[in-house]
């Protein structure tokens, strides 16, 4: 018993030894793995930078899209997004913002540079971000859905007064109303603004954007808006996020050649400038057989014209309007309408350019008139005039092929006519009849053609 207790202390001695070297040894690994991960996470900090120029399409929601998933991947800190834009696609607005109020990264829109807008689908990405800022002298807003001649139908007053009540301008209104209002509402901006945006059409300045609570920051540069966002707080599905994106690396994600063709294709007026080419080639070449290069030139166009057309809504009635304003343009060679064949072909095409793309509940992309539509006809109308003015020159030229261009050529008596005989004329022995005696040698001039005989006359002082 003796013995068995001098063991015991110091069985107990070497276990609380045992117990504090394991408790240091546990502070000291705990303190490494976070100087490690301090270390890790500082090294792969940086922040992802974007740029959106133009409209909002299948190709730049692609690219965005993308983006975001490769920032996530990567580690970024955040994505900015430089964004400069007259609008877009409701349905690519819709997978952008999407995946904006989804993102594990925070996404930050700079509508950018001096004289940048976002307006309509623009404004919608904007009011998406996790923080949205703009450049002094650019502008946002302007969301309400456009229709032919610019506006939305005016509802009919109580006596019968005011434009026709157009049902679907209401429709697209009420549904982009609504859309932008849940938005802004998830990001605590400004609600009642943004709703006039959609509703009334109304557009501001950054200055006013910042007062009215659109956007959190005004920014001269990338530079100074990086330094107004360090720090900032905020809220992500995660949990809350402290920004720290000074000084970080930038890293600048571009759009691959693919998606680039297709943002290019995106576009209402290449679309229309593509099938005009597309249609001319064609003509030409079937007038004149053998070119190959216009006809090549106008196949492609109309390729790329289909592409457009997949990406693009556009509407029956304005394409086949367009297509029969070409139609009459072309029958005006053929067929003598003194104008007014031309006159309607112009008239079909520039109402049809205004209608092929008019989809207010789900695009806010038109041809633009003055700057497209209206050189375009011009174009085509002096091309047609031209083809017109050539047609009618040669209609007055003198026949120079066939068997009746023989009336009126001189050739030889190869033999006496008496009356019948033999002529030699355009390097050819013909049957030649006269009505007087006409001597071998003599020249004569041919007065009609019968057949495979010419009637002539001695050819006198010829």
């Amino acid at each position: 018993m003796i013995a068995m207790n001098s063991r015991n202390p110091g069985r107990k001695g070497r276990g609380k030894k045992v117990r504090t070297l394991r408790a240091l040894g546990r502070g000291l690994l705990g303190a490494a793995l976070v100087f490690l991960s301090c270390g890790l996470a500082g090294a792969a900090g940086h922040l992802n930078v974007i740029t959106i120029e133009g409209s909002i399409n299948p190709a730049s929601a692609d690219y965005l899209i993308e983006a975001i998933r490769t920032s996530e991947a990567d580690g970024a800190a955040a994505l900015l997004i430089e964004l400069d834009t007259p609008g877009g696609l409701v349905s690519s607005s819709q997978d952008i913002i999407k995946a904006m109020l989804n993102s594990e990264v925070p996404t930050i829109v700079y509508v950018t540079p001096r004289g940048a807008w976002a307006a309509s689908a623009g404004m919608f990405l904007t009011i998406a971000a996790n923080l949205a800022a703009m450049t002094p002298g650019s502008s946002i807003g302007a969301a309400h859905p456009v229709s032919i001649g610019g506006g939305g139908g005016a509802p009919v007053g109580e006596d019968g007064e005011g434009a026709a009540r157009d049902v679907s301008m209401e429709k697209a209104e009420n549904l982009l109303a609504s859309y932008v209002e849940s938005i802004a509402k998830h990001r605590k901006r400004n609600v009642e603004w943004v709703v006039d945006a959609v509703r009334d059409s109304v557009a501001v300045d950054a200055e006013q954007a910042r007062e009215l609570g659109v956007i959190d920051f005004v920014a001269a540069d990338r530079s100074e808006l990086l330094e107004l966002i360090e720090g900032r707080e905020i809220e992500m599905p995660s949990g809350v996020v402290t920004l720290a994106l000074k000084g970080v690396p930038v890293e600048n994600l571009e759009m691959s050649l693919l998606q680039e063709i297709f943002n290019f294709l995106s576009d209402p007026n290449v679309a229309v400038i593509l099938m005009l080419g597309g249609m001319m080639g064609l003509y030409i070449e079937f007038n004149n057989p053998g070119l190959i290069v216009p006809g090549v030139a106008g196949a492609a166009c109309l390729i790329l014209t289909g592409i457009a057309l997949q990406i693009l809504p556009f509407d029956w009635v304005g394409l086949i309007l367009m297509l029969a304003g070409l139609g009459l343009l072309v029958a005006e060679i053929f067929v003598t309408s003194f104008g007014l064949l031309f006159a309607a072909g112009i008239g079909c095409f520039l109402l049809g350019g205004t209608m092929v793309f008019e989809q207010p509940d789900l695009s806010d992309l038109s041809v633009s008139f003055w700057s497209v539509l209206v050189p375009a006809v011009l174009g085509l109308g002096i091309f047609s005039g031209l083809m017109v003015f050539a047609l009618g020159r040669s209609l007055l030229v003198k026949q120079q092929s066939g068997v009746d261009e023989m009336i009126g050529m001189l050739g030889k008596a190869a033999t006496s006519l008496s009356p019948n005989g033999k002529i030699f004329i355009r390097g050819e022995y013909w049957t030649g009849e006269a009505q007087e005696f006409v001597d071998e040698g003599e020249t004569v001039e041919v007065i009609s053609v019968e057949g495979l005989s010419l009637r002539v006359r001695r050819a006198t002082g010829k």
